[in-house]
């Protein structure tokens, strides 16, 4: 973990690198243990967002819950940082599904692991992959989405100016003709300062967090293949938020989110089933990670401690639970 931000905290116990296979393809990350930690440990499963790899505040959201008493796995989707797969920086998300299932089965495989208890947490793009593994996987006890991905279609309408679809819609059509000739897939930038440059994602406030991060993720790479905005426009998590229940739920949402629309997020939460919670804070998309990164990170920790700990363990009494 490179240059952390005054005030944040480094894991104090142990880092490991590790990998798994999925589908031939060898995933990467990172094992992190707590400081001293006796008998078998829940654990829990931490992936980011659209494009981004582990690192940066990846691994400091894992060092607040694993200094908690957790085994916490992060790791780099196929096709992206140091994971392998192609096409290189292609986003699938249901691959990436596929990705968070596996990467749940290595974790309960690790000798310090209680296979029983364990969650999961996934933020914007991965905060939809969150939801939909936690409705398809009972081996998912507890899991936190922070500002998720509900309806890639409808998203997509409100940031795309309607001028513009018909010729996006059209260079989908090339994309996908040319690649079934041979042709290698066609990339765009993920963000850029440049207006004129087309980017996936335009917004300023994209611009400055992603390059900010990817500053600290040697790994990371602005460019995406286009037939990954295209999938984005295909996957809809929100359908599967009323499936989530009995297993518990936090969703973080900010309130001015115009890129996973805010309005989306708090209707999907009131689909789901509990036990739930919502944790709605003041800004944009990227506040959670940068203004809030205390609060929403130690909302994730006490979640998981509230439903992955005992009653009462060397680490204090666990929350109290609301729902009780």
């Amino acid at each position: 973990m490179n240059d952390i931000p005054v005030g944040r905290e480094s894991i104090e116990g142990s880092a490991q690198s590790i990998e798994f296979a999925v589908d031939g393809d060898t995933i990467r990350g990172t094992k992190y243990l707590p400081d001293g930690f006796t008998g078998p440990l829940p654990a829990v499963v931490m992936a980011h967002g659209w494009s981004m790899v582990a690192g940066g505040d990846l691994e400091e959201y894992a060092a607040v819950v694993a200094n908690r008493g957790f085994l916490v796995l992060t790791f780099d989707f196929r096709n992206l940082g140091r994971s392998d797969g192609r096409p290189r920086q292609e986003i699938d998300p249901y691959k990436q599904i596929e990705d968070f299932r596996c990467a749940i089965t290595f974790v309960r495989s690790c000798p310090e692991v209680d296979p029983d208890r364990i969650g999961i947490w996934g933020s914007s793009y991965s905060g939809g992959h969150a939801l939909v593994v936690a409705a398809m996987d009972r081996r998912v006890k507890c899991v936190v989405s922070q500002v998720p991905t509900i309806s890639g279609y409808e998203a997509g309408l409100r940031r795309m100016p309607r001028e513009q679809a018909a010729e996006f819609h059209r260079r989908l059509e090339q994309d996908r003709e040319a690649r079934h000739a041979g042709a290698a897939p066609q990339l765009m930038q993920t963000v850029s300062d440049d207006p004129q440059v087309p980017a996936a994602y335009p917004q300023r406030d994209s611009y400055e967090y992603m390059s900010t991060e990817g500053a600290r993720c040697p790994e990371w790479r602005n460019e995406v293949t286009l037939r990954s905005l295209e999938l984005a426009r295909q996957y809809e998590p929100g359908v599967f938020v009323q499936r989530i229940g009995p297993t518990p739920l936090l969703m973080v949402v900010a309130d001015d989110d115009g890129l996973t629309p805010t309005d989306l997020q708090q209707d999907a939460y009131n689909r789901a089933h509990h036990p739930k919670e919502l944790l709605l804070l003041p800004g944009g998309h990227y506040s959670v990670y940068t203004d809030h990164f205390h609060r929403t990170s130690t909302a994730a920790a006490d979640w998981f401690r509230r439903y992955l700990l005992p009653t009462t363990t060397n680490l204090g009494p666990r929350p109290k639970d609301p729902h009780s």
